[in-house]
């Protein structure tokens, strides 16, 4: 039997995760979760952002070493029992940092969240949203007329972004996107690529008329005033993955995907 060096593992509650769980136990052992350097997490995207977000709460960050139990499995690795060890060993680690998200609401409300795919400003009614748009103090569009816009990692460009026509952002380029969603004036912009140290600001324009939420990641702020954006180098994630099959490849291929 096979003992990593302090590796905890955590899993979905979905059937198969927890059945992989138990072929796991049954092969190697494991350690506490209070005393390990890293992470295995079974499940898919969704799990992975969980026990990242997790790790961000509790302010305690490990390297995490997906395998993919779920649908799509972007941020993991594949499923294979035998050669764990060996694999975790090889694994190329890769840094993901969060986006740091204060909204203030109407009331005056103030929320600070992390966000490691993207934050996003929605209306939330049929009414158009009006945002005021401000790149490092300096106001770089006074009227947008929208849906909403969204504000992506490297990580999350092949999110939400992607799905709004947003770029695809390798994942060592020390950028991220400003992408809006469903634009009407002005018609034609199609967002913006920032470097990483950039600091986006967001007013809601006629907010009691035009009332917009924010979310960061899963995480939703209704009927906001005006919301922050920046990277957070503090809290830096890492992910781990198999040489063959990295992340950065998978960002880059999915540019060529009809």
């Amino acid at each position: 039997m096979t003992r990593f060096r302090r590796s905890a593992l955590i899993a979905s509650p979905t059937s198969p995760a927890q059945a992989a769980v138990a072929d796991l136990r049954s092969r190697y052992e494991w350690a506490d979760l209070p005393d390990a350097d890293s992470l295995v997490v079974l499940g898919g995207d969704g799990f992975m952002l969980q026990t990242l977000h997790a790790m961000l709460e509790r302010r305690r960050i490990l390297p995490a070493f997906g395998m993919n139990l779920g649908t799509v499995g972007f941020l993991m690795n594949e499923w294979r029992l035998p050669g764990l060890d060996d694999r975790i060993e090889r694994a190329r680690p890769f840094r993901v940092s969060p986006l740091l998200m204060t909204a203030t609401t109407i009331d005056g409300e103030r929320h600070v969240l992390p966000a490691i795919n993207e934050v996003s400003l929605l209306r939330e009614t049929r009414q158009t949203a009006k945002l005021l748009v401000e790149v490092n103090d300096r106001v770089v569009m006074p009227e947008l007329v929208c849906d909403g816009i969204l504000v992506a990692t490297p990580a999350g460009s092949t999110a939400y972004n992607l799905s709004a026509n947003g770029p695809i952002l390798p994942l060592e380029s020390k950028l991220i996107a400003l992408t809006p969603i469903s634009p009407f004036r002005p018609r034609r912009w199609r967002g913006a690529i920032l470097p990483e140290k950039a600091r986006i600001s967001l007013t809601v324009l006629e907010a009691d008329k035009r009332p917009v939420s924010a979310v960061a990641d899963q995480r939703e702020v209704r009927d906001v005033s005006r919301v922050e954006i920046a990277i957070d180098h503090i809290r830096d994630l890492t992910i781990m993955f198999d040489p063959e099959h990295a992340l950065d490849d998978r960002i880059t291929m999915e540019q060529f995907i009809a």
